[in-house]
This record gives C-alpha cells, structure tokens and sequence, in this order.
C-alpha cells in the first residue's frame, strides 16, 4: 500500500468551518488533474463521502480522501493551510513533486 497523506490540524480545522458553513459532511477530497504549469494540478473538492476505492486518513475528526490514480501521485504528502499576506489557500507538500510552480497549485513529477 501506498503511503498515507497527512492533514495537518490547520487544514483539518479549516476543512470543519468550510464543511459546517455549507452543511456538508467535514471530508475533504483531495485529487490530480492534468494541466497546470508543471503539468498536473491538485484539486480541492468537499465530498458527501468516500468512495471503496478511496485512500481516508483522519485528522481530528476531519476525512482527507484520494482515489487510487491522484493517490499514485501525491502518497507521502502533508496537506497544509496556510494564511499570508499574499492570501490563504490549502497547501500540498509533496515528496514526489520534482517541480512545481511559484502559486504551489500546480506540479511536475
């Protein structure tokens, strides 16, 4: 099996206030698309729930989830928030990532 992605405490609490605003289910889907100007972006989406196939790890009561594909790209990283001045934004902290791009949306394996 792959390895787990992490969420940190941050980003699970800003998962929750998201979740709880919308009256939706507090789990967090995480996924990979093509494009971007490192050649895959991450995607951020709140879910109803997981699907059979999904990776799930847990971080205070919130659900991070992958499916299998995204997962092959991004198993190892931390999924962070973080506020600046520049604004605030979920960020991806990915091991597999050989480059990435200046706004972190998007990456290169």
């Amino acid at each position: 099996m792959a390895e787990m992605l992490t969420l940190t405490p941050s980003a699970a609490k800003r998962v929750a206030a998201i979740a709880a605003k919308q009256a939706k289910p507090a789990i967090l889907r995480l996924s990979v698309e093509g494009g971007g100007c490192s050649g895959f972006q991450y995607k951020f989406d709140l879910a109803e729930g997981a699907e059979a196939d999904d990776s799930v790890s847990e971080t205070d009561g919130v659900r991070l989830v992958v499916d299998p594909v995204s997962l092959d790209l991004v198993a190892g990283s931390t999924v962070d928030f973080v506020e600046s001045l520049g604004g605030a934004a979920f960020k991806v902290e990915n091991p597999q990532a050989a480059a990435g791009c200046g706004c972190g949306s998007s990456f290169g394996i």
